[in-house]
C-alpha cells in the first residue's frame, strides 16, 4: 500500500504547471506571470526566487535536469530561457514567431531544444545557434488544425507528440540538422526529416486531447482526452497502421494530465481531483484504483468523488434543514463543511510529472500540482 503523500501548499491559486530540479530541492512553479522557485528546507518548500520577465499568465515551465535551464512559456507569445549566474537567473527570450498563446513547454531528452505548443496551430522547436548566440525556432504546422495543448518528447529525443484541440494526437518528427543524431529506425519510422507525420490518431468521439506522453521504451503513445478517455497507440510499422489501439472510457470527469510509471502502468489525473492507476498492454487497458488508498477511489476506481458528489445530492433537503436549525439554535449557517472533498487536491489537477525514478527507468515517486496551489509528492 502507498504512503502517506507529501502536500506541500504553497498559496491559494492556481498552479499552471510546476517542475523539479534533478537533486529535487529546487521547485519552479507557474504562478499568474511569474514563475517562483521553492527550495527545499527541513520538510517543506520555503520561496526562494521569482523569474520575472513574462507580462501575462504563464502556461508552461520546464527545468533542465542536467544543465539546470529553465525554460518557461506564456500567453504572451514568448518563451525564455533562464540560466543560473553567480546574480542570479539570466533571460533569454526565445523567438518563438507565433500569433497566439503559447500552452505547454517541454525541454528534450537532450536538452538541446525544446518544443513549445500554440494556440497558432504550430509547434515551435527551438534550438540554439552559436555562430548567432541566439535561440531560434522552426515550426511544425502540417496537418495541425487546431491550438496543440500538449507536447511529449519521444526518448530518442527526435519524435515529438502533440495533441490538439481538433481531436488528434499525432506523431512528428523533429529532426534538426547539426543538433541532432540521425535515431535508430523504429516502428514509428525510419527516415525521418523534419515535420514528418509519422502518426495521426483520433478516439471513439474525437475528443480534444488534454495530454500526451511516450512509453519509457518509446514503444506507445498514449493520450488523454475531454470526453473523458485514455487511449494507448501501439505502432505496427513505418507508414502501416497501428498494431493495436486501446481505448478505456472513464466513469467519471476527463483528465488533464498523465505519466507513465512503466511499460504496462501509466497514472493519469484531472478534473476528478485524484489521480488514478491504470495498467494494461495492448490486449487491453483498464483502471486499477485510485492514488489515494483513504478514499472511496480507491477501491472502486472512480468512486471518491462520485461519492461525495452523490452525498451531497442525497442530502440536499437535509442540508437545507441543518442550515435553518442552525440559525435558529446558534445564529449561523455553517451546519457543516460542504466544501471540502474527500480527496488530497482541493481543485482540478493541472499536471501530473515524473518526480523519483529506478535505475530501469520505473517511476517510483510522482508530483502533482493544481487549481488548488498544492504541489503533492506520491510515493508508487
Amino acid at each position: 500500500m502507498p504512503s502517506s503523500p507529501e502536500v506541500h501548499h504553497l498559496f491559494h491559486g492556481n498552479i499552471a504547471d510546476h517542475s523539479f530540479s534533478a537533486d529535487r530541492q529546487t521547485l519552479a512553479v507557474a504562478h499568474e506571470n511569474n514563475i517562483e522557485l521553492y527550495r527545499y528546507s527541513g520538510s517543506k518548500f520555503e520561496l526562494k526566487d521569482e523569474l520575472k520577465g513574462h507580462d501575462k499568465t504563464i502556461t508552461g515551465v520546464d527545468i533542465a535536469p542536467r544543465s539546470g535551464k529553465i525554460v518557461t512559456c506564456s500567453q504572451d507569445r514568448n518563451a525564455y530561457v533562464w540560466e543560473s549566474t553567480p546574480s542570479g537567473f539570466k533571460p533569454t527570450l526565445v523567438l518563438l514567431r507565433i500569433n497566439r498563446a503559447a500552452t505547454s513547454v517541454r525541454w528534450s531528452p537532450t536538452e538541446t531544444k525544446f518544443a513549445v505548443g500554440s494556440g497558432a496551430r504550430v509547434v515551435s522547436i527551438c534550438y540554439f545557434e552559436e555562430e548567432n548566440d541566439w535561440w531560434v525556432s522552426k515550426h511544425l504546422k502540417k496537418p495541425i488544425r487546431s491550438t496543440v495543448t500538449s507536447v511529449a518528447w519521444h526518448p530518442n529525443g527526435v519524435l515529438l507528440g502533440a495533441g490538439s484541440t481538433d481531436g488528434h494526437a499525432r506523431v512528428f518528427s523533429a529532426f534538426i540538422k547539426g543538433v541532432d543524431q540521425r535515431p535508430e529506425p523504429s516502428a514509428w519510422g525510419e527516415r525521418l526529416p523534419f515535420n514528418t507525420v509519422c502518426g495521426e490518431f483520433l478516439n471513439n468521439t474525437a475528443g480534444w486531447v488534454e495530454d500526451v506522453g511516450f512509453s519509457p521504451s518509446g514503444s506507445a503513445l498514449a493520450f488523454a482526452a475531454h470526453d473523458a478517455s485514455i487511449t494507448v497507440v501501439y505502432p505496427s510499422a513505418p507508414e502501416a497502421p497501428p498494431r493495436a489501439v486501446v481505448s478505456v472510457s472513464l466513469q467519471g470527469l476527463p483528465c488533464a494530465s498523465l505519466v507513465w510509471i512503466s511499460d504496462q502502468e501509466i497514472v493519469a489525473a484531472g478534473y476528478d481531483c485524484e489521480a488514478y492507476r491504470l495498467q494494461g498492454g495492448d490486449q487491453g487497458w483498464q483502471v486499477v484504483g485510485s492514488l489515494e488508498s483513504g478514499s472511496g477511489g480507491a477501491k472502486a476506481g472512480r468512486g471518491g468523488i462520485a461519492n461525495t458528489v452523490g452525498a451531497g445530492e442525497e442530502g440536499d433537503g437535509e442540508s437545507a434543514l441543518n442550515m435553518f436549525k442552525q440559525m435558529d439554535l446558534k445564529g449561523t449557517t455553517k451546519a457543516r463543511d460542504d466544501t471540502q472533498l474527500k480527496t488530497v487536491h482541493q481543485n482540478t489537477i493541472s499536471t501530473v510529472r515524473s518526480y523519483e525514478e529506478g535505475g530501469g527507468g520505473e517511476v517510483r515517486k510522482l508530483s502533482t500540482s493544481g487549481v488548488d496551489g498544492r504541489v503533492v509528492v506520491w510515493t508508487l
